[in-house]
C-alpha cells in the first residue's frame, strides 16, 4: 500500500506557470492520485517525498497547465494521417507525385481518399482531369485543407451521376466548366453528393484513427479537446463510435466534449435526437452537452456570410450582391438556439463572416432574454471578420471568442484569395484578438485540426507575433497581438472553461493534475522564439501519457 503521506509525483526544480489571474509562480507542484495536493516551492513538498515518489526535476524547464483545443477534429484527422495525406504538399508537382504514390502502394483500394492539399498550389481550383490522368480507373476524392471543398476525379462524378443537369444544392456550389459539365471541384454542402458514395470507414479504422490522432495530441500536450463535429454529417466519418469503443476499453486517456452536429437540412425537429444522443454519449462517459452549428463557409470560396458583398479581385465592387450564405436561416437561428440553452446545451458556432458571427451572436442574445442567463458558455470559433460593432457583445453575452491562431498571419491563400476580396476595411477586422482580449471576452483557442497544425506552441507563437513560424513576413496587423500569458491562457484555462471542465487549465492544489513540462521557459526568451519550444512530457490525471 502507498503511504498516504506522501505524493505519487512531485515536480520540482521549477519556474510553474500556474496560470492563474495573477499570473503568479511556484517551483513546485505535488500530486497525489488524479489531483494536486501542494503548490509552492521546495520546502512546501519536501515532506511528501517518500522512496515511491517519482521526482521530476524541471532543471529550469516550464511547467504548466494541460493545453486544451476549443474546435478540433481528431477521428478524421487521425484517418487522413493514414489515407492519401497531402499536408504540406506546396507544388502542384508534389501533389501528383503522393497520389499517384499512394495508388500505386494501395492497387486494392476500391477509393482513393484522403485530404489536405491547398487552394493556392493551384491558384484556385483544381480540376477532375489532373486526377484522371493519374488514377483513370478508380474513384478519387480528396477534401482541400479547410473541409469546405472536395475534389473528384470523372470516375467519383460518374458514380454520384453529376452532369451538367445537376442542380447545386441550398447550401454549396458545383464548380462547372463553360459547357456546365462539373469540373470535379465541390463547395460545402456539394461535397455531400460525392461523399456519400465514399464507403463509410470500418469501426477498427475509426478507432485506429481515434488513437493515432490521441497519440499525436498528447505529443504537443494536448489533454483535453472539444470535438467539433460529431454525430452524422456531409464532412467527415461520424466519430461517435470511435469514442464509445476507446472508452469501453480504457484506451481513451483525453478528456474529450462531444459537440454533436446540427443538421442544417433539417430543422427544430433534430432537437430530440440530439437529446438521445446526448444521453447516448454521457451514459458512456462521453460529455456530449455541446451542440455545433456551422453558421456559414469560408471566405477564400466566397461562402463566408459577410454584412456587405465580397470585391472583385481588382479590389472593385463585384457588381452583384453576393455576400456568402447562412447556412441556417437567422430568425430560425434564434428560435434553435434558445431552445437549445433552455435544454442545458451549449452552442458551439462555426462563424467566420461578419454576418455569421452578428447572427450567431443575435441568436445568443435571444435565449439570455428568453432563459435568463444560463451556464452554458455559448461560443463562436473562427471570428475571421468580426464588425467592430459586435466585439463588446461578447463580454456583454458571455458568448467566448474561440480562437484559431495559426490563420492570423500573412501568407498566400489569405493574401491571394481573401484580402483582394475583402478590400482594406474588412481585412483590417480579420481575427481581432487584441480588440476582444481589450473588450474583455473570454478567448480560448483551438487549431481546427486537420485544417491547420494541432500545435499549440505554433498556434501561441502566431497569436503573439502575427507572423507564421520561421517566416520573415510582415506582421499582419500587428495591433491585434496577444500577449504570451493571454494565449497561453487561451488554450489551458479559457479552453477548459469553454469545456466545463473546471478542476483542469490551472496548477492549483485540488486540480486534477493535467500537466505538461517544456522544454524551456518561452517567457525568458524573445516571442519570435515561441515556436522552438518543445513539449517533453504529459501528464493526464497525474498519469505520464507522453515522454518525448
Amino acid at each position: 500500500m502507498p503511504d498516504p503521506r506522501h505524493a505519487d509525483l512531485v515536480f520540482t526544480g521549477g519556474p510553474v506557470h500556474l496560470g492563474t489571474a495573477a499570473r503568479s509562480r511556484a517551483t513546485a507542484v505535488a500530486v497525489t492520485g488524479s489531483r494536486i495536493v501542494a503548490v509552492g516551492h521546495h520546502d512546501d513538498v519536501t515532506d511528501l517525498i517518500g522512496p515511491a515518489t517519482e521526482v521530476v526535476d524541471l532543471a529550469g524547464r516550464l511547467l504548466v497547465p494541460g493545453f486544451q483545443d476549443a474546435h478540433v477534429h481528431p477521428v478524421g484527422g487521425g484517418l487522413e494521417l493514414g489515407q492519401c495525406d497531402l499536408t504540406g504538399a506546396l507544388t502542384a508537382d508534389e501533389v501528383r507525385r503522393r497520389i499517384s504514390a499512394y495508388a500505386q502502394a494501395h492497387p486494392d483500394a476500391g477509393w482513393i481518399t484522403g485530404g489536405g492539399w491547398s487552394m493556392e498550389t493551384f491558384d484556385g481550383w483544381p480540376d477532375r482531369a489532373f486526377l484522371d490522368a493519374l488514377v483513370p480507373d478508380r474513384p478519387v476524392y480528396l477534401a482541400n485543407r479547410d473541409h469546405h471543398g472536395g475534389w473528384a476525379n470523372t470516375r467519383a462524378l460518374e458514380i454520384a451521376g453529376l452532369t451538367a443537369r445537376t442542380p447545386d444544392p441550398a447550401d454549396g456550389r458545383i464548380e462547372r466548366d463553360a459547357d456546365g459539365n462539373p469540373t470535379g471541384m465541390l463547395q460545402e454542402g456539394a461535397m455531400g453528393l460525392v461523399a456519400e458514395h465514399v464507403p463509410a470507414p470500418r469501426i477498427d479504422e475509426l478507432v485506429a484513427g481515434l488513437l493515432r490522432a490521441q497519440e499525436l495530441l498528447h505529443s504537443l500536450g494536448i489533454t483535453a479537446w472539444q470535438d467539433a463535429l460529431v454525430g452524422a454529417n456531409p464532412l467527415l466519418p461520424d466519430a461517435t463510435p470511435a469514442y464509445l469503443a476507446a472508452r469501453a476499453d480504457d484506451r481513451l486517456t483525453a478528456r474529450v466534449v462531444a459537440s454533436l452536429w446540427w443538421q442544417r437540412e433539417r430543422g427544430a425537429e433534430q432537437i430530440d435526437d440530439l437529446l438521445d444522443q446526448r444521453e447516448r454519449l454521457t451514459r458512456a462517459g462521453i460529455h456530449a452537452s455541446t451542440v455545433k452549428i456551422m453558421q456559414d463557409g469560408i471566405a477564400e470560396n466566397h461562402t463566408a456570410a459577410m454584412l456587405t458583398p465580397y470585391l472583385r479581385g481588382c479590389g472593385c465592387a463585384a457588381g452583384g450582391d453576393h455576400a456568402g450564405i447562412s447556412f441556417v436561416d437567422p430568425a430560425e437561428l434564434r428560435k434553435h438556439v434558445t431552445e437549445l440553452d433552455r435544454l442545458g446545451f451549449q452552442v458551439h458556432f462555426h462563424a467566420l463572416g461578419d454576418r455569421a458571427v452578428r447572427e450567431a451572436l443575435d441568436a445568443i442574445e435571444a435565449a439570455r432574454t428568453a432563459n435568463g442567463w444560463r451556464d452554458t458558455r455559448p461560443h463562436l470559433a473562427h471570428l475571421q471578420v468580426v464588425h467592430p460593432d459586435d466585439v463588446d457583445r461578447f463580454r456583454a453575452l458571455g458568448a467566448t471568442a474561440n480562437l484559431q491562431p495559426l490563420w492570423a498571419a500573412h501568407e498566400p491563400q489569405m493574401d491571394e484569395l481573401t484580402i483582394p476580396f475583402l478590400g482594406p476595411e474588412r481585412s483590417a477586422w480579420q481575427y481581432p484578438f487584441g480588440s476582444l482580449r481589450d473588450a474583455g471576452a473570454v478567448l480560448a483557442a483551438g487549431s481546427d485540426w486537420p485544417v491547420s497544425s494541432p500545435d499549440p506552441l505554433a498556434g501561441i507563437h502566431v497569436a503573439v507575433n502575427r507572423v507564421e513560424p520561421g517566416e520573415d513576413a510582415p506582421v499582419f496587423y500587428p495591433e491585434q497581438r496577444i500577449d504570451l500569458a493571454t494565449a497561453l491562457a487561451a488554450y489551458t484555462c479559457g479552453t477548459a472553461y469553454v469545456n466545463h471542465l473546471d478542476e483542469t487549465g490551472t496548477i492549483a492544489a485540488g486540480n486534477l493534475a493535467d500537466l505538461v513540462v517544456l522544454d524551456r521557459d518561452p517567457f525568458a526568451h524573445p516571442a519570435e522564439e515561441i515556436c522552438q519550444t518543445r513539449v517533453e512530457q504529459t501528464y493526464v490525471d497525474g498519469r505520464r501519457v507522453y515522454s518525448r
